[in-house]
């Protein structure tokens, strides 16, 4: 029985933690777009040197909705894409991470001409993962 109790316990921490996590990253109802993760190059001298896999959140507008744009999200994805091969988003002293800023700034450019102005309030870099990870800092 105590081995229930503690399980069950250890179960409801585990949810509580992550719902309070999740409340204080986003405010109630805010509509968010995750866009599936992108692989964008690292471009050092000329040479492709790594691969970063970028996955995006997209903030919307109260008055639109994540089902909305669902059907758009390949267009995001290829505009992001173009836009890290036109002018890499590397940053110069690591091969393993791009420059979340630049890639944030893109996006919200091009994200005018998709879904239209001001459908998207901000872009949040969730995370970054390297093709490779060790042996690829410049310097």
């Amino acid at each position: 029985m105590r081995r229930r109790d503690v399980i069950a316990a250890g179960t409801a921490v585990v949810l509580g933690s992550a719902s309070a996590a999740r409340a204080n990253d986003e405010p109630a109802g805010a509509p968010v777009l995750n866009l599936a993760a992108v692989g964008l190059p690292v471009i050092a001298e000329g040479r492709v040197r790594n691969y970063v896999f970028v996955t995006l959140r997209l903030h919307l507008r109260a008055s639109a909705t994540p089902e909305q744009l669902r059907h758009k999200e390949a267009f995001f994805r290829d505009a992001l894409v173009k836009a890290g091969h036109r002018t890499p988003f590397t940053v110069a002293s690591d091969w393993t991470r791009l420059d979340a800023n630049a890639i944030a700034a893109s996006v919200q450019r091009s994200a005018s001409g998709i879904a239209g102005a001001g459908v998207v309030q901000r872009v949040e870099i969730v995370s970054q993962a390297a093709r490779r990870r060790t042996g690829v800092r410049a310097g």
